[in-house]
Parts: C-alpha cells; sequence; structure tokens
C-alpha cells in the first residue's frame, strides 16, 4: 500500500515495484574513410562489423535492446534499439551495406558523434566505440570521460599492422584514405621506417592512456590476427579481475 499516494488521493493506491534490467545497448560506429583499409585478413571495417556483431549476440535476449550511431559521409545515421535477433541482423546488415566514405568526403570528427550519443541516449546502459582513434590530437577524450561518467563504456580500436611500421619494398605510392593526398615513400631507408613506427607505437600509447584515464575499457583487434580469440581473451580478463563495471556481458539465457 502506497500510504502517501493514497493519503493525498483520498483512494487506496497499492505501488507495484517493477524492476528495470533490460540492458540497452549502443554502439557508435566510425565508418569513416580511414575504416576501409586492410593489408591482412580484413579491411578495419570488417572488424568493426564483427565486434558490433560479438557485443549483440553476447547481450541478445531477456528484452534487451541494441541500436547503433553509424558516423560516415554526411553525418551521423541512427538505427534504433530494437530487441530480437531479427533485428540484431538487419543491425549487421545495414552496417555491411553503409555506403563508403569517398576520398575527401565531409565526415564529422569523432569527438562530435560520441558527444551526440551521449545526448541523444540517455538512458544508461553499454556504450560501444568502434574507431581506428587516428585523431592526432585526441580530442574525443573529454566526451568520451563523459560517457562513461554516466555508462559502461567499451572501446574497440581497429588496428592495421601496416599502420605500425612500414614495409622495405623501395617507393611505395601512400594515399591518405581521409585526404585523398597521394605521396611516394623510398621505405628502403631505415631511419624513416623507424621513425615511422616510433610515433605509430607513440600515438598507440597514448590512445590507450587516454581511454584508461577517461575510464572506458579497451580492446584492441587487428586485421592480422583473430579477432574471436582476441575478444574473447580480453572478456576472460576482465572477469578474471573481477572488474564489475567493465566487461562485456555474459550471454542472455
Amino acid at each position: 500500500m502506497d500510504w502517501g499516494v493514497t493519503a493525498r488521493t483520498t483512494e487506496p493506491h497499492v505501488r507495484d515495484l517493477v524492476a528495470d534490467r533490460e540492458l540497452e545497448t549502443w554502439a557508435l560506429v566510425d565508418l569513416s574513410a580511414s575504416m576501409d583499409f586492410g593489408t591482412a585478413r580484413a579491411e578495419k571495417r570488417d572488424l568493426a562489423v564483427a565486434a558490433v556483431a560479438a557485443v549483440g549476440f553476447l547481450t541478445a535476449g531477456g528484452g534487451n535492446r541494441l541500436g547503433a550511431h553509424l558516423l560516415g559521409p554526411g553525418g551521423v545515421r541512427r538505427l534504433p534499439a530494437r530487441s530480437g535477433r531479427p533485428a540484431l541482423l538487419g543491425l549487421v546488415r545495414s552496417l555491411l551495406t553503409a555506403p563508403r566514405a569517398e576520398p575527401g568526403a565531409e565526415v564529422p570528427p569523432l569527438a562530435d558523434a560520441v558527444t551526440m550519443l551521449g545526448r541523444r541516449q540517455r538512458r544508461r546502459g553499454l556504450r560501444l566505440v568502434v574507431s581506428d582513434f587516428l585523431d592526432p590530437d585526441l580530442g574525443w577524450v573529454e566526451p568520451v570521460r563523459r560517457l562513461s561518467a554516466r555508462h559502461q563504456v567499451l572501446a574497440v580500436e581497429v588496428v592495421d599492422p601496416r599502420e605500425l611500421e612500414l614495409p622495405d619494398v623501395g617507393l611505395l605510392a601512400v594515399v591518405d584514405p581521409e585526404t585523398g593526398q597521394r605521396r611516394e615513400v623510398w621505405t628502403g631507408r631505415r631511419g624513416l621506417r623507424t621513425r615511422y613506427a616510433e610515433a605509430a607505437a607513440g600515438h598507440r600509447v597514448a590512445v590507450r592512456t587516454a581511454l584508461r584515464r577517461a575510464g572506458a575499457a579497451h580492446v584492441v583487434l587487428r586485421t592480422d590476427r583473430d579477432w574471436v580469440r582476441d575478444l574473447a581473451r580480453f572478456a576472460i580478463d576482465q572477469r578474471r579481475r573481477g572488474r564489475t563495471r567493465h566487461h562485456l556481458p555474459r550471454r542472455a539465457s
């Protein structure tokens, strides 16, 4: 009996508590031109789709819902959160058929997309940010920190081995997928390859440190490795550490 409401309305009222246990997951997927790159088993875009699908299957069941924001040419496309296997397969299909960004196409910064995700999707839950995080000034750090203050955040960093080191193949034509700018590089110079590898490693360390300080869990998927194994190893490691806030949910029964 809710005595307060009963006294105010002079009519009997019974309080019926309904626990809200449904998980609402939203994925922000970076589909900018740099994600259409891959020199090993797959493109980075393929791993992004696989990561969203994996989390979707892990969180499926019990009325849990999954939605997505797709960051691509022209802005952010929102796919509403729905529950059930058909809805999940439809979302994955939308990811697979999303248009590719042409070099030089205007794509909003990742920071703006993360901010939009936090403002539009207020209900607490799991937030998945899938990107290569190549922004040199790490402008997305503060938006991710704000997002982590309210939600459980998992950052999936997608990497290709050629972004980490240059092969010694002589003259190499390099094209920036974001701008279309083309440049020829002589990879036979050891000093150049060393500086490139050091700069790439430094950026990855900066990304890892920034995500940790922002309160987000962080997993790296590479196009030259088994992403299923890497994702499973991450989930197992999180549970062994006993971290109750940052982990992939168990498969719903």
